[in-house]
């Protein structure tokens, strides 16, 4: 009985596929590969609480390791019809209290309208701070990013190009680090 089971629900999962359609809105394929990279510019705020570990001595703003960051990104995408999956990387310079921030995250989500994407991400990162402090932990984020007929621009880029992204992501939930830039897909 199990085996009809296996084979039914197998039967059912390769045909609903198959039906699936072979592009999505916005003319690039339903599935397949998308690798991108971006630039992202932000400021990671972390918290007062005195609970994580860059923020043990920290006595409100002057004493967090708070800055800007200007951030590159690289990753792929795996586009699945109406859904996706992928993995980032990230690497980002501080401009105050921060040094670097380099991490990894899997992202999934859903593809909305013509070019845009609605995704949650998960993932590790290492902080280090100017006055040498180094901390490494789960990150976890949420973000969206539009594309060209998204924001009435048809027809410039066809189905791969520019996407703007907006994202806010945290540190072990003991900051806030909210980023907007550019991804440019291929």
């Amino acid at each position: 009985m199990k085996t009809y089971l296996a084979a039914a629900a197998a039967t059912l999962l390769f045909s609903g596929a198959a039906m699936a359609q072979d592009t999505a809105p916005d003319g690039s394929p339903a599935f397949g590969i998308e690798p991108y990279v971006g630039v992202m510019a932000g400021y990671h705020d972390f918290d007062s609480d005195n609970q994580g570990r860059l923020t043990t001595n920290c006595n409100g703003a002057s004493g967090c390791p708070d800055g800007a960051v200007l951030e590159g990104v690289v990753g792929v995408n795996v586009p699945l019809g109406p859904v996706f999956a992928g993995v980032e990387g990230n690497v980002a310079k501080g401009f105050s209290g921060i040094d670097w921030e380099y991490g990894v995250y899997g992202r999934a989500g859903v593809r909305a309208g013509d070019s845009g994407l609605i995704y949650g991400k998960v993932g590790y990162q290492w902080v280090d701070t100017d006055d040498k402090g180094r901390a490494h932990n789960w990150a976890y984020g949420l973000g969206v990013e539009v594309g060209p007929k998204d924001i009435g621009l048809g027809g410039l880029t066809g189905p791969a190009g520019p996407r703007l992204r907006f994202e806010v992501s945290t540190f072990d939930f003991h900051s806030l680090r909210p980023t907007a830039g550019v991804v440019f897909a291929f």
